[in-house]
């Protein structure tokens, strides 16, 4: 089945770009992590609060509270299809690299992504 890609973007012909299973979900996952709460007007709960953390002063229990953030925001929105096995948040000055290694319910497979929040530049 294919979805439309994120961000989104003209492919091959003029049409709208598409993207496979495995994609979306790494898709869906950035659109949530990066989606502040309150930003869409019919999910007023949905997303996190990745990007204002970046500007949080760096400490263990800021990590600890991102790690926590993210893991169930995670498992409220893409609980059917992903299984969280881990979420490491590293801050490094005005960076924040949050790593989450899961498993795609629909084949079974574990799965990585690695997205880097930081100011805007």
């Amino acid at each position: 089945m294919s979805n439309v890609a994120f961000p989104y973007q003209i492919g091959g012909g003029g049409r709208t770009a598409l993207s496979d299973d495995d994609s979306h979900i790494r898709e869906m996952i950035q659109q949530l992590l990066f989606t502040a709460p309150g930003e869409r007007v019919n999910r007023p709960a949905f997303g996190t609060a990745l990007q204002q953390l970046v500007f949080a002063p760096n400490s263990p229990e800021v990590a600890s509270a991102t790690q926590f953030l993210v893991q169930g925001a995670l498992q409220q929105y893409l609980g059917e299809l992903i299984v969280v096995e881990n979420v490491a948040v590293e801050s490094q000055d005005s960076t924040l690299t949050v790593t989450i290694i899961y498993m795609v319910r629909r084949k079974q497979q574990r799965e990585s992504a690695t997205f880097v929040s930081g100011p805007p530049s």
